[in-house]
C-alpha cells in the first residue's frame, strides 16, 4: 500500500508557511539591496539557478526525483517558465525602484487578477460576492498606485515605472496560477517545481547582452544566498500544503506585509505611506472575502456529498 504523504497537522503547516513567507521576503530584501549594482535579469539567473540544487536534494529525499524529470507536455513547462520568469524579472526591477513594503502590497493583487482571469479563460463562475471582492481589490490597487502616477521629477518617474513593473508582475503571476491549474491535470508537482527553476535559469541568460556585471565577492555571495533562500522557501511553502488545506493557510500570506515593513524599516529606513496602507488594507480585505467564500462553498459541497454519497 502506498504511503500517504499528507496529514492534518495545522500548527506544522502554519509554521512551514510562515517561515516560507519570511524567507521569500528576506530574499526580496537581498535582491533590493543588490539592485543598485546588479541588473534584474542577472538577479533572476542567480535566484533560479542556485535554487536548483536545493530542489534536487528535496526531490531525492522525497523519492520524487524521477517524477521531477518527467515532462509530459514540455511546452507547458516552457510557457510556465516564460510567465514566471517575466513576473520575477518585473518584480526585481520594481524592488530597485520602490520601497519593499510597497512592492509587497501591490503583489497582494495577484489573487484578485487570478479570479478575473479564471472567469475569462477557465469559464469559472463569479457570483456577486466575488464580483464585490474584485471591485474592492481593484479600488485598493488604484489607491496604492495613485501617488505614483503623473510624477514629473526623475525620481517620481522612476517610481512610477517601478509601480507599473510590479503591477505587470502581478498580472503575469495571475496567468501563472491559471496555467498551473491546467498543468496539474497532467504534470507532477515535482516536475513543475524543477522545470520552472531550470527554464528560468536559461531564459534569464537571454538578458546577458543587456548589461550584466561581474559581481564582487560580497555580491556573488549574496546572490547565491538569494537563490538558496528562494529554493528553501519554495520547498517549505509546497510542504506546508501537505499538512493543512489551502483555505486555512491562505491568510498567512499577509504576514509578508509585517516582515516587509520590519525589514524595510530596519534595513532600508523605509516607512509605508498612509495611501499604501489604505490600499493594501482594501486588497487584503478583498482577498479575505474570497477565501471566506471559498471556505463556505467547500463546506456546502461537503454537506452535499454527505447527502448524495453517504459513507454508511
Amino acid at each position: 500500500m502506498a504511503k500517504n504523504l499528507t496529514s492534518h497537522r495545522p500548527m506544522l503547516a502554519i509554521g512551514l508557511k510562515t517561515t516560507a513567507i519570511f524567507l521569500f521576503t528576506a530574499m526580496a530584501a537581498l535582491i533590493k539591496y543588490l539592485s543598485e549594482d546588479i541588473p534584474a535579469g542577472e538577479a533572476v539567473f542567480f535566484r533560479s539557478f542556485f535554487a536548483i540544487p536545493v530542489i534536487v536534494v528535496w526531490l531525492i529525499s522525497r523519492g520524487e526525483l524521477r517524477n521531477g524529470l518527467i515532462a509530459k507536455k514540455p511546452m507547458n513547462h516552457f510557457w510556465r517558465g516564460v510567465l514566471g520568469t517575466s513576473a520575477m524579472g518585473l518584480t526585481f526591477t520594481g524592488l530597485g525602484l520602490l520601497p519593499l513594503p510597497e512592492v509587497t502590497a501591490i503583489g497582494f493583487a495577484t489573487p484578485i487578477f487570478t479570479l478575473v482571469l479564471a472567469a475569462i479563460f477557465l469559464g469559472e463562475r463569479i457570483r456577486m460576492i466575488r464580483i464585490g471582492a474584485v471591485l474592492v481589490g481593484l479600488l485598493g490597487v488604484v489607491i496604492m498606485l495613485w501617488p505614483r502616477l503623473g510624477g514629473n521629477a526623475e525620481a517620481e518617474e522612476l517610481a512610477m515605472i517601478g509601480a507599473l513593473c510590479v503591477l505587470a508582475a502581478t498580472f503575469a503571476r495571475a496567468f501563472v496560477q491559471i496555467h498551473i491549474r491546467q498543468m496539474v491535470q497532467t504534470e507532477h508537482t515535482a516536475a513543475i517545481v524543477f522545470y520552472f527553476s531550470a527554464t528560468a535559469s536559461v531564459l534569464s541568460l537571454m538578458t546577458l547582452p543587456f548589461g550584466w556585471v561581474m559581481p564582487t565577492t560580497e555580491q556573488f555571495s549574496l546572490l547565491v544566498l538569494a537563490g538558496l533562500v528562494g529554493g528553501c522557501a519554495q520547498i517549505l511553502v509546497t510542504s506546508s500544503y501537505r499538512f493543512g488545506p489551502a483555505s486555512m493557510l491562505a491568510p498567512y500570506d499577509y504576514t509578508s506585509m509585517i516582515f516587509a515593513v520590519l525589514i524595510g524599516y530596519f534595513w532600508f529606513s523605509e516607512l509605508p505611506t498612509s495611501m499604501m496602507i489604505a490600499g493594501a488594507t482594501l486588497v487584503i480585505a478583498a482577498n479575505a472575502l474570497v477565501v471566506w467564500r471559498e471556505h463556505k462553498l467547500g463546506l456546502e459541497r461537503g454537506k452535499a456529498r454527505s447527502v448524495t454519497d453517504p459513507k454508511s
